[in-house]
This record gives structure tokens, C-alpha cells and sequence, in this order.
């Protein structure tokens, strides 16, 4: 690590009191040796993943990090704070803060140091004399593991007595039981897999902290770590004789069927590291249970959110969630191909004759009629997905089948989109009570694929034909006549609030309850009018967000960043395209400013979109489907009113603040020190 760092990016006096403000401190120290080419680029790539998890943990430490192609070489600067900066740990401020820069490309031996370096983290040595070194030469030489002896010999050591263990479980368990060795009773055995969006810190920190935990609680912890440098698969034989397993991640565990028929706990991995021991009793307690999970590849949503304190509100989101996300795909194919009959043929296509028994080449009716009907079969998959999806966020691979049944029965009695909500819950519901049924080891084999389908096949089928399914069909028709007969003030009304959801979290929960809600009334061969007027307002409003933002750093370039200005110009095809997340950049940098605009002319559309009555047949497109679109002169003038509503609000909130830091002609720095860019460097681009 001697090229890592060096005592020019080290900073025992950092007077930042923002995360923000230590991240460019100790960032600044890397451009000045020519290991960072682009500072506002490479913050911008930190503060993203920054927004993807906080980086701080218990015990007063930030590891703020990123993969960059602003970064030249990998490169550690740490700095010491008296006061703290917050970054987000349950304990509190950090005080020992680590910017771990890797290049986009960074080879395997550099990844394995900084991994290393995360494990030192989890000694309590090692971060003490951190804390006690007197000048910035002893902290990087401390950090290189230069230090012969006292903490920093002790840090080092910690480090190699925690991979230790895991190395003897490894090579123990494929020739034996370990019985020889630890006596006629042996030790619980745990496998588990940690990894991280960037792979660089808290996969390793996880991975440490579960065996430091295992060796306290007389538990053998072998941990295979999917981080950057690539990761190298557990032997089937320590998986084999392990009695349970924990994934600890934030990105999905690469080939996972390889744990099934164990007790598992699923968490974030932060759970592993701020509370190792808690998980390893949970999974004891799953073992003595008899609780085993399933072959399934993937997430388990239903247990991701391992951390404490979550709601069932939280899960109820995550698992609606994973049905919409995988149903949105054939919406937008079918409802474009849709679209595209109809612009071709006409709207009396939808009468035309199957493509099977009449389809001539040279006739443009045929092919609008062939263009439609695929629409129409991508089309019926909407709600059996929607369900089939609901239930495997909430069950894994066992929940597809019973969600499937149970999705397709729901368009058989015609319940509709609600009839699939439904399906998909109670399907998730019944596998996972099937899944808590203690069973001989014997017959674990067959469940996923016989025992587990049949059962709950029947059981959601009993349920949706006989129970509940003809309450929700009647709710549904409800519904539906409902928005038929919307109309004057409440269709505006109805627009605005579609309008506000679509804008309040760009893409998020809210947003897609939205889209789905408008995407489910034209998912039919013949929609009514009113579905399609709220098709049409809920794409008018997602496309303001983006356009907006691309908007105001045009004509007010110096309330903006560098990252944000570059930003705003693909802002303004994303934002045509009708893709709201365009606008998410400028959201989390400024949430308080964005949010509230973004609505505004979100529900300034809507209502206007409503008003001016246009329809829409398809459910994506953007700018490139106005030929479909019902009065589209006055959509146009909706979506931009909206637009012009959401810029001016933006400049005046913004306006009101102080300048954003970056955005001036000056440096960061301030055009002073050795910090400072060079006046002629290379101007940020978007990260």
C-alpha cells in the first residue's frame, strides 16, 4: 500500500463539517498529486454512491469511496476530525474519515489492498492508534502497516488472525465433519456471503466483523466475499456441512442457489457490520427451528431489509415493487406495438381478423393488424407478471408458480389489476407459511419443485376462484366505471394528483403506483376515453421533472455545479423520452428546492392535461408517440407550462441561497493554496 498513501493525503486537523465538505477536503489532496483528474467529477461519482447507502459505521469511522474514471491511480487520503462529520452511522459522527478513491478499471492486487485496509477496521487497536498519531507521516505509514510493533504491529496481526479462522474452516470441512478435531461435539457452522454496490469497503468489513463475531461465539464463520477484485466460490463441501447461512449485501448474491435447503438469514450489509452476533443467533435460531430456505437465485426481498426497525409498510413497498418493475417491460413493448397498429391502420384495427388466417404482404392493414395483436399478447401478460413478481420478491423462485396461477385466474374473472395485487400477495403469503412447516431433511429436496407449487397452486386457486375473487372483480368494475364517468373538475382534480405522485420521488414507489395505476386502464384491446386522458397526464407530468432541470441550468447555469450543468444536457433527452429519473441528480443533491418544484408543475400538467381532454394509447414514448396523442398541440402546451412553472420555482429557491460551491469561474478552493486547480483545467463532465 506504500503508493496508496502518503503524508501528503493525510489530514489530522479536517475542519469540514459536512461529509460533503470533508469528501472535497481530502479530494482536493488527490488532485494536487495528479491522482484525481477531474474533481468535480470524481465528488460527483462519490456523492452517488453515497446516495446509495450511507458509508458511515458504529464506532466514529467514514469510508466514503467510489469506482471513478476521474481517478488515475487507486489512492487512500484520510483525514481526523475533532468536532466529527456526520456520515450517517447509528452512533453518531465520524471522526476517522477514509476517501478510498479506485479507477474504473482498477486491477486486482490494488482491490485486494484496499479490502485488507477494510478489514483493519474492524480492529479496535488499529482505529485507536489512528486516533493517538501524532503527525500525518506515522497515520499513512500506520495505515501502509509499516508499523513494526505497538498498534500498528496489533492492527496487523488482527487483520491476519481474522482470515485465519476462515481459512482452517475451509480446509477442514470438505475432508470431515470436524468432529476429530473439536471433539464429539463440534461447533455451529456458518457460511456467508457479503458484497456491496462498489465492492471496495464494506464487502470486506462485513466479511471481518461476522468472524470476528463467530470466534466469540464459538461459531465457525467461513465468508466468501463478491467484491471488485471478483470473488472465488466457496468449496461445495463447506457449504455442504454447514448447519446455516448468512448473506450479508446490497447487490444480489451471485450464484445463490448454491445455499439452498439451509437456514438463512438475509440482510443489508451493514447489518454485518454493526450487528454481526445478532445475525448469527438469529440463524442458529432458524437451524434449531428447522427453517430452511428454497433454491432461488436472487434477492429475498422479503428479508433484504434486514435492518432493524423496518415496518411492514417498508416490505408491503418493496414487494409491490418487484411485480411493477417486471411488469412495466411488457407494458411498454405491448401498449408501443399497440400504439403503432393504431397509427398505422387506423383505430378500427382492433376489429380486424386474426394475422393467422388473413396476412398479406404488401398490405399496410396487415401488418397494423399483426403489430397489434403482439401488442395485445404482451399486453395479457400484464397482470399474471404483475402477480408471479409480487409474489417472488416476497418468496423467491417458489412464489412464481402460485403468483402466475393466481394472476391469470384474476384476468379469467375479470378482477383485473386489483385481482393481481391480490393474487401476488396471498401466493407470497402461502408459500412462506409453507416454508415454515418443519420437515425431514429427506423430503427438502422435492419442495421447490413439487411440494411447494402444488400446494400453494391450490390453495391460491381455491381462494381466487371461490373466496375472494368475485369481491374484488365487482371492485374492479367499480373502478373502472368510476373513471369513466370522470369528468369537468374531478378529471382535472384526478389529473393534478397523478401529476404530484409522478414528480414526488421521480421514479420511486410513488411514481410507479402512478404509472401502473394509468398503464393498467389502457392494457386492453379497446380502452376507454378516460383512461386514456389519465395515460396521457401521468407521461405529460413525468416528462416535466427533467425537462425542467435541463431548462434552468440553461438559463441559470451559475446556481449549478459543473456535474449538475453537464447533467442538465442529458436531462434534456431523458426528460423528452419520458424518463423521470433524469431529474434524480439534481433531486438528491437538493431535495428541499427540487422535490417541491418538480411537483408543482407535475400537477400543473396533469390538471392541464385533463382539461384540454388528450388521450394517449401508449404507455411510453414520450416526445416520439405525439402523432398518437389526442389534441397534441395542447399537450405539448401542458407539458411545457409545467416545465416553465417547475424552472422559475427552481431559480427563484435556489436563488435565495448561497452560491453553490464549484459553480463560480474559482476553484474549489477558492483560487488560492496548493489545492486550487490550475486555471485552464479540464472542465468537469457528468459522472
Amino acid at each position: 500500500m506504500s503508493d496508496m498513501i502518503t503524508a501528503d493525503l493525510v489530514d489530522l486537523d479536517l475542519s469540514a463539517d459536512t461529509k460533503e465538505a470533508a469528501a472535497r477536503a481530502l479530494a482536493e489532496r488527490m488532485v494536487a498529486l495528479g491522482r484525481v483528474t477531474d474533481l468535480e467529477g470524481f465528488l460527483a461519482d462519490v456523492a452517488a454512491r453515497e446516495a446509495q447507502m450511507p458509508t458511515g459505521l458504529d464506532g466514529g469511522i467514514g469510508i466514503p469511496h467510489c469506482r471513478s474514471e476521474h481517478v488515475t491511480e487507486p489512492t487512500l487520503a484520510f483525514g481526523r476530525s475533532t468536532a466529527g462529520v456526520d456520515f450517517g452511522a447509528a452512533d453518531g459522527p465520524a471522526d476517522l474519515i477514509f476517501l478510498i478513491a479506485a479507477p474504473a478499471g482498477a486491477d486486482d492486487a490494488h482491490l485486494t489492498i484496499l479490502s485488507s485496509l477494510a478489514r483493519q477496521l474492524m480492529n479496535a487497536e488499529f482505529t485507536d492508534a489512528l486516533r493517538s498519531a501524532g503527525d500525518a507521516a506515522a497515520a499513512a505509514a500506520l495505515i501502509r502497516g509499516e508499523e513494526p510493533t505497538g498498534a500498528g504491529a496489533g492492527a496487523k496481526g488482527g487483520q491476519d488472525s481474522g482470515a485465519a479462522p476462515a481459512a482452517a474452516s475451509a480446509g477442514t470441512a470438505p475432508g470431515s465433519t470436524g468432529e476429530e478435531a473439536d471433539g464429539p461435539e463440534r461447533p455451529f457452522r456458518i457460511v456467508a456471503v457479503t458484497s456491496c454496490p462498489t465492492g471496495i469497503a464494506h464487502t470486506y468489513m462485513a466479511a471481518e466483523s461476522l468472524e470476528n463475531a463467530g470466534r466469540e461465539a464459538g461459531v465457525e464463520v467461513v465468508v466468501e466475499t463478491q467484491g471488485s477484485a471478483g470473488f472465488t466460490r466457496l468449496d461445495p463441501a463447506v457449504i455442504a456441512a454447514a448447519d446455516g447461512v448468512i448473506f450479508a449485501h446490497d447487490v444480489p448474491v451471485r450464484d445463490k442457489e448454491r445455499f439452498a435447503g439451509k437456514a438463512t438469514v438475509d440482510t443489508g450489509v451493514k447489518a454485518a457490520i454493526n450487528r454481526p452476533g445478532e445475525l448469527i443467533g438469529e440463524v442458529r435460531d432458524k437451524a434449531a427451528r428447522g427453517e430452511a430456505t428454497s433454491a432461488s437465485p436472487g434477492a429475498t426481498p422479503v428479508e433484504r431489509g434486514g435492518e432493524s426497525g423496518e415496518g411492514y409498510g417498508t416490505k408491503l413497498r418493496t414487494w409491490l415493487m418487484s411485480g411493477v418493475s417486471y411488469m412495466v417491460p411488457f407494458v411498454a413493448a405491448g401498449g408501443l406495438l399497440i400504439a403503432l397498429g393504431f397509427a398505422i391502420g387506423g383505430y378500427e384495427i382492433n376489429k380486424a381478423p386474426s394475422v393467422m388466417d388473413h396476412f398479406v404482404w404488401t398490405q399496410a392493414d396487415s401488418w397494423a393488424a399483426l403489430l397489434f395483436q403482439i401488442g395485445g399478447v404482451s399486453f395479457a401478460f400484464l397482470v399474471p407478471v404483475l402477480a408471479g413478481y409480487i409474489a417472488y420478491g416476497m418468496a423467491d423462485r417458489p412464489g412464481l408458480v402460485p403468483g402466475f396461477v393466481g394472476g391469470s385466474i384474476a384476468l379469467t374473472i375479470n378482477a383485473g389489476f386489483l385481482g393481481g395485487l391480490a393474487a401476488g400477495l396471498i401466493s407470497g403469503a402461502v408459500v412462506l407459511a409453507i416454508q415454515r412447516i418443519r420437515i425431514p431433511k429427506a423430503l427438502r429436496g422435492i419442495m421447490p419443485v413439487v411440494v411447494i407449487p402444488l400446494i400453494s397452486a391450490a390453495v391460491v386457486g381455491f381462494l381466487m376462484f371461490v373466496v375472494i375473487g368475485k369481491p374484488i372483480a365487482s371492485a374492479q368494475k367499480a373502478m373502472t366505471d368510476w373513471l369513466s364517468g370522470l369528468s369537468g373538475a374531478n378529471a382535472v382534480l384526478l389529473g393534478a394528483l397523478l401529476g404530484l405522485m409522478m414528480c414526488f420521488d421521480l421514479g420511486g414507489p410513488v411514481n410507479k403506483v402512478a404509472y401502473a395505476f394509468a398503464t393498467s386502464g389502457i392494457a386492453v384491446s379497446d380502452p376507454s376515453d378516460s383512461a386514456m386522458k389519465i395515460m396521457a397526464a401521468v407521461m405529460a407530468a413525468g416528462m416535466v421533472p427533467p425537462l425542467a432541470m435541463a431548462l434552468a441550468t440553461t438559463v441559470r447555469g451559475r446556481l449549478f455545479n459543473a456535474a449538475e450543468r453537464e447533467n442538465g444536457k442529458a436531462a434534456w433527452v431523458l426528460g423528452a423520452s419520458f424518463i423521470s429519473e433524469g431529474a434524480i441528480p439534481f433531486a438528491a443533491a437538493d431535495p428541499l428546492r427540487v422535490i417541491p418544484a418538480s411537483m408543482a408543475g407535475g400537477a400543473l400538467t396533469g390538471a392541464l392535461s385533463m382539461a384540454f381532454g388528450a388521450t394517449l394509447r401508449a404507455p411510453h414514448g414520450g416526445i416520439f408517440v405525439v402523432p398518437l396523442i389526442g389534441n397534441p398541440l395542447l399537450y405539448l402546451v401542458a407539458i411545457a407550462a409545467g416545465v416553465c412553472v417547475t424552472t422559475a420555482l427552481v431559480i427563484v429557491l435556489k436563488g435565495l441561497r448561497k452560491p453553490v460551491p464549484g459553480a463560480a469561474a474559482q476553484g474549489p478552493g477558492g483560487g488560492a493554496g496548493p489545492s486550487a486547480p490550475a486555471p485552464g483545467a479540464k472542465q468537469p463532465v457528468a459522472a
